[in-house]
């Protein structure tokens, strides 16, 4: 650690979203509601997905993956920001603010893969219908899960690398509801410009690889779709898609806007905002999304019901 006179930092104070006692307690009330609504849906879809045979397909199964990645994604932060919303003061030692990036980091860049992974799907699916069930067997729906947690395991490690590199002397409040790397940095006592631009570099470099796959599969879609001849035909591919194509735009546009975007380009409150936005409330939408509008999911569900009801 740099500096002589020197004293570490050991802990770090996270200020959170607003000071205001009266807004703490109607925070606290709302977001905990999200949480569990979060818990409660996405935990509902991998419990569908396990149980329901019609869903054993490579679509549901990135899918209950994708539901997983949003209860670490969200369970990463909210508790926390619960915590701050009831005390005055929420502490977190340096180890702690430490893991809460790496699995902040892991997660979300674990899902901007899964996201690719699951537009693969659907090109596979619309494009090569026959082929579908050799072209994705098991064998490769595994590689391509461990490849999106191992995408997402390095993006972390470049950050949280970047900030055990960093030096903090006497400032210790964060401006934010959790450990996230913009106002650490403005935090640490030495100023490294590697520290800034590798984990950009990084972030960036997932965001820019994942949304071309996305981009080049839903071209390849757009194309197939376009030679069916009958109308309910494209409508039934494209509503396939449809569900994806709405889980990319919200991420996708919130993400670049915090990792992409130059930090002098929007302020710190702002940046709290489109937080919470993609790290606690997309989560809770995404099993919204893919549910309400699948009558393949409905279907399942409904008859998961009945059998319940039956034996009961």
């Amino acid at each position: 650690m740099s500096g002589n006179n020197c004293t570490s930092v050991a802990e770090f104070i996270i200020l959170g979203l607003t000071d205001d006692p009266i807004l703490r307690v109607i925070f606290f009330v709302i977001f905990l509601g999200f949480y569990a609504v979060t818990l409660f849906s996405n935990l509902s879809i991998i419990t569908l997905i396990r149980k329901s045979s019609q869903l054993h397909t490579p679509m549901y199964l990135f899918l209950s993956h994708l539901a997983f990645v949003d209860i670490g994604y969200s369970s990463s932060v909210t508790p926390v920001m619960l915590k701050n919303f009831l005390v005055d003061k929420t502490i977190i030692p340096f180890e702690g603010c430490v893991t809460q990036l790496f699995f902040v980091v892991i997660f979300g860049s674990s899902e901007c893969f899964l996201l690719a992974v699951m537009a693969y799907d659907r090109y596979m699916a619309i494009c090569n219908p026959l082929l579908y069930s050799t072209k994705m067997p098991p064998r490769v729906c595994t590689i391509l899960l461990m490849t999106s947690y191992f995408g997402g395991y390095v993006n972390a490690w470049c950050f949280t690398a970047c900030l055990l590199s960093l030096s903090f002397c006497s400032h210790n409040k964060i401006n934010h509801f959790f450990c996230d790397l913009a106002p650490l940095l403005k935090l640490s006592t030495y100023q490294d410009d590697f520290a800034e631009i590798l984990p950009s570099a990084s972030a960036g470099s997932v965001i820019v690889i994942t949304i071309l796959i996305i981009i080049i599969s839903y071209v390849y879609i757009l194309f197939s779709v376009l030679k069916i001849s009958s109308t309910e035909g494209r409508s039934k591919a494209f509503s396939t898609c449809t569900s994806h194509l709405t889980a990319v735009t919200l991420f996708y546009s919130t993400l670049t806007f915090i990792y992409v975007m130059p930090k002098s380009s929007y302020s710190t409150d702002e940046n709290k905002v489109v937080s919470v936005f993609y790290m606690v409330i997309i989560p809770m939408l995404n099993p919204l999304i893919y549910s309400l509008r699948n009558n393949e999911v409905k279907g399942a569900l409904r008859k998961l019901m009945s059998k319940k009801h039956y034996f009961s």
